[in-house]
C-alpha cells in the first residue's frame, strides 16, 4: 500500500568562490608601476631644466634622429642636434671623436706618431707630420700619397658634418727644395701641398665654402725650432676654427638695435703726431 506522505527532494547547496581584493590581487602592481614611471619622468624633466643648452640640443637631436645620420652633432659626430656649434666650451668633444676615428685606421700603428691633435687659441689643430721616408707626401711631391689621401678623406667625412670653418696650412723644413723644377722653392711646395689637401677634402665631404684659408709658410713656422731640418717640420695643419656661441653674438649687439639694422660706426682713431 503506497504511502500517503509526500516525498522530500534532496537539498543542493551551491558554493561560489569569491575572489578577494586588496593585497591578494595584482592591481596594486599596475598602480605602483604608474607611480614609478611618473616619478622618473619628473626627475628627467627637472634634470633637463638644469642642464646646459648643449645637452638639451643633443637629447632633442637624438629623438629627432635616433640612428644619428644627420649632419649635426649629437651622438658623436654623426648624431643630430639643430644649431649645434663647436665653441671653446666643447671643442674637446670633436678632438676625442676624431682620435677614435683615426685609431680605427688599418695602419694606425704606423701613423700614430705622425698625427697630432691639440686645442689651441685658434681652434682644433690637426697636424699630419712627415717622417724621413715621407708618410703623407712623397719626397718633393705636391700631391699626397696613399696614406695621405686616406687620412684626409676620413677627416673630411667627419669635419663636413660640423658647421665650423677650416683653414689649411702647409709647412716645410729648412732644407732647400731639391726638386727638378726651376724657380720652385719651399714656398711653392708648402702652398701646393695645402691646396692639394684642400682638393682631396672638398671632394670627400667638406662643403665648398667650409675652407676659408689656404696658407703656405715654407720653413717660417717650424714645429721643432731646435732642429730646423727635423722631418716633423714638414707637415700639413688643419685648423677647425672656433665659432662664436649664439649668446655671444647677441651680447655684442646694442640693446636698442633692431633686427637687420646696421651696426653703429666706430669713430676712427686720430693719427698720432710724430
Amino acid at each position: 500500500m503506497p504511502s500517503s506522505m509526500p516525498q522530500t527532494r534532496p537539498i543542493i547547496v551551491i558554493k561560489k568562490k569569491v575572489a578577494h581584493g586588496g593585497s591578494h590581487g595584482g592591481a596594486w602592481k599596475v598602480a605602483y608601476a604608474d607611480f614609478v614611471t611618473a616619478m622618473m619622468s619628473l626627475f628627467i624633466v627637472l634634470w633637463l631644466l638644469n642642464s646646459s643648452n648643449q645637452v638639451k640640443v643633443a637629447i632633442g637631436g637624438y629623438f629627432k634622429d635616433p640612428r644619428g645620420t644627420s649632419k649635426k652633432v649629437g651622438t658623436g659626430l654623426n648624431g643630430s642636434g639643430d644649431n649645434f656649434t663647436l665653441t671653446k666650451d666643447n671643442m674637446d668633444q670633436i678632438k676625442n671623436e676624431l682620435q677614435k676615428i683615426v685609431r680605427q685606421m688599418p695602419d694606425f700603428d704606423k701613423l700614430k706618431d705622425q698625427i697630432a691633435m691639440t686645442v689651441t687659441t685658434e681652434g682644433l689643430r690637426i697636424e699630419l707630420m712627415e717622417s724621413e721616408k715621407g708618410t703623407f707626401f712623397p719626397s718633393a711631391a705636391s700631391e699626397p700619397g696613399t696614406d695621405g689621401k686616406d687620412i684626409l678623406v676620413k677627416l673630411a667625412q667627419q669635419l663636413g658634418q660640423v658647421p665650423n670653418t677650416l683653414s689649411i696650412e702647409g709647412h716645410t723644413d729648412a732644407k732647400q727644395f731639391s726638386g727638378a723644377q726651376k724657380n720652385y722653392s719651399n714656398w711653392e711646395l708648402s702652398t701646393d701641398r695645402a691646396n692639394a689637401a684642400r682638393r682631396v677634402m672638398e671632394a670627400s665631404g667638406l662643403r665648398p665654402n667650409q675652407i676659408t684659408q689656404v696658407r703656405g709658410y715654407a720653413s717660417q713656422r717650424l714645429r721643432n725650432p731646435n732642429d730646423p731640418e727635423d722631418p716633423a717640420n714638414r707637415r700639413i695643419s688643419l685648423i677647425v676654427q672656433y665659432a662664436p656661441k649664439p649668446d655671444e653674438d647677441d651680447s655684442k649687439k646694442p640693446a636698442d638695435a633692431k633686427p637687420g639694422s646696421p651696426a653703429p660706426a666706430t669713430p676712427a682713431a686720430a693719427p698720432k703726431k710724430k
